[in-house]
């Protein structure tokens, strides 16, 4: 399916059609937010990226739903992208604590639902995944159905356990470094080099977009997170990690996953989704690494095609 369309779409140039614009927030933050609308649509749909995403890298997957009638609105998180820093640093990512960005996601949701046709679809992959179940566990957000790529609900074991790590973060920042990076950029890594692709796709064309757009748009980059969104991560991911509540979540969510994932902690989001009585799971295995939407075709494919079986199934057009 996408491997025809991925040879006539351009991964690097904004399509005709979508626009960029602003999205000013309660607090008055401005945020960068693209716009694809359709004439007709069979639904929207709310993208949100990844830590350290910015939107360009998904311009082929917005491209696949709005092909199949779906408006699309995404927003870059506050911190990343376009929609400035929260930091003094512009190439670290830091954040005061992760109920900013859910309450950030919830004033934006309010105001997508109430001028959007439905049904309406929230999507996040990784640390927005995680954002996004969480905002649906807290009942900030209750879209029609929701579908989660590589969703972050633990960061994947390094061989230390996770009372230990968001120990030491936080003694970092008692020390005063809670916005100083937590890693250097080429021990995570953050560079364009083959270990980093490694972690994130087998497709070094669709990889190497990402150093397009670091050229064309030097502004949308970023590198390593800081000391206070390890330590926040950590205890976000523990509150999510809630059985009761995950067990009364009943939108219906497709999430994606690799069992190979070395970014999140696969075991954690099999548990989450076996809470769940209406999450679905489309498992993927050493084929895929963790940008399971950037993947090579035949992966991109069977992932989409999942995407679009479930929503015909669980949010048909109204």
């Amino acid at each position: 399916m996408t491997g025809v369309q991925a040879e006539r779409f351009d991964r690097r140039a904004i399509p005709s059609g979508a626009e960029e614009q602003t999205w000013i927030g309660p607090d008055g933050w401005r945020f960068r937010q693209l716009e694809w609308r359709q004439d007709k649509p069979r639904g929207s749909v709310l993208f949100m990226t990844g830590r350290a995403d910015f939107y360009e890298k998904y311009l082929e997957t917005f491209h696949d739903f709005h092909s199949r009638g779906w408006n699309i609105t995404t927003v870059d998180w506050r911190g990343q992208g376009g929609s400035g820093r929260c930091g003094a640093h512009p190439h670290v990512g830091h954040i005061d604590d992760f109920a900013t960005w859910t309450g950030d996601l919830a004033a934006l949701y309010d105001q997508w639902h109430a001028s959007r046709p439905g049904p309406h679809v929230v999507l996040g992959h990784s640390m927005g995944g995680h954002l996004v179940l969480r905002a649906l566990t807290e009942n900030l957000i209750q879209p029609d159905a929701a579908i989660l790529s590589a969703p972050m609900l633990a960061p994947a074991g390094g061989g230390m356990p996770e009372w230990t790590a968001q120990l030491i973060a936080k003694f970092m920042c008692v020390l005063g470094r809670a916005g100083r990076r937590a890693w250097k950029a080429a021990d995570n890594p953050l560079e364009p080099q083959i270990l980093r692709q490694g972690l994130l796709t087998h497709d070094a064309a669709r990889y190497s977009d990402e150093f397009f757009w670091f050229r064309e748009r030097p502004f949308v980059r970023l590198g390593p997170a800081s000391w206070r969104w390890v330590e926040r991560a950590y205890s976000s991911t523990r509150k999510l990690r809630n059985r009761r509540k995950l067990s009364r979540m009943d939108i219906p969510i497709l999430i994606l996953a690799t069992s190979t994932d070395e970014l999140v902690d696969h075991p954690t989001i099999e548990r989450a989704v076996g809470l769940m009585p209406k999450a679905e799971l489309k498992l993927f295995g050493p084929e895929s690494a963790h940008e399971i939407f950037r993947e090579v075709d035949d992966v991109r494919d069977s992932a989409l095609n999942a995407c679009f079986s479930f929503l015909d199934r669980v949010a048909p057009p109204q």
